[in-house]
């Protein structure tokens, strides 16, 4: 049984769900979402109670795992268009620093040449000083997707903590060896 896929989703005031054979199209304040079903399950507008469900017709694991899922997927995009989501990034390190020119994030993290990634049409990337980068949009994936590529291309290193890392996230720092004679 999934916990998740039974519950309703609440449709807030300001949003306009659209089902259209297995299309979702979720249209909000913040942007406009699409996402395709799979057929194992089957997704109902109740405009009584301005509510989604979510159910399934088989009780096989595919199933039960795409119940679930297709439902916390809905609920995500309507958290999308009415409030948003947003990955603050922290560039630590002597040098380090970014900046914003154009549609382009340039980045000086401790290589021989400056790092370009081209900002996605559908996320608003603002830094508010050199040292953070703070990005925004309506889609959780790409979001998170974008924040994690920002990431990779300098990670935390474990001796002294330098690279790009989540605000808050913690770095266990190892200690250096020590000069013994």
């Amino acid at each position: 049984m999934s916990r998740i896929g039974n519950k309703p989703v609440a449709i807030p005031a300001g949003v306009k769900i659209s089902i259209a054979d297995r299309n979702i199209e979720v249209e909000g304040p913040k942007g406009k979402l699409s996402f395709k079903h799979r057929p194992e399950v089957t997704v109902a507008v109740d405009s009584e109670t301005n509510q989604v469900t979510v159910s399934r017709d088989v009780d096989d694991r595919p199933s039960r795992e795409f119940h679930g899922l297709t439902r916390a997927i809905i609920a995500n995009m309507v958290v999308g268009v009415t409030e948003g989501y947003e990955k603050k990034l922290e560039i630590v390190g002597v040098g380090y620093l970014a900046s914003i020119s154009g549609d382009t994030l340039q980045l000086r993290v401790g290589y021989a040449n400056e790092l370009h990634r081209k900002i996605p049409s559908n996320l608003t990337v603002s830094c508010p000083d050199q040292t953070h980068v703070v990005i925004q949009g309506c889609d959780k994936q790409s979001v998170g997707q974008f924040a994690a590529e920002i990431r990779s291309l300098r990670k935390p290193e474990p001796y002294k903590g330098k690279g790009i890392r989540y605000q808050g996230e913690q770095v266990k720092i190892k200690p250096g060896k020590s000069a013994t004679k």
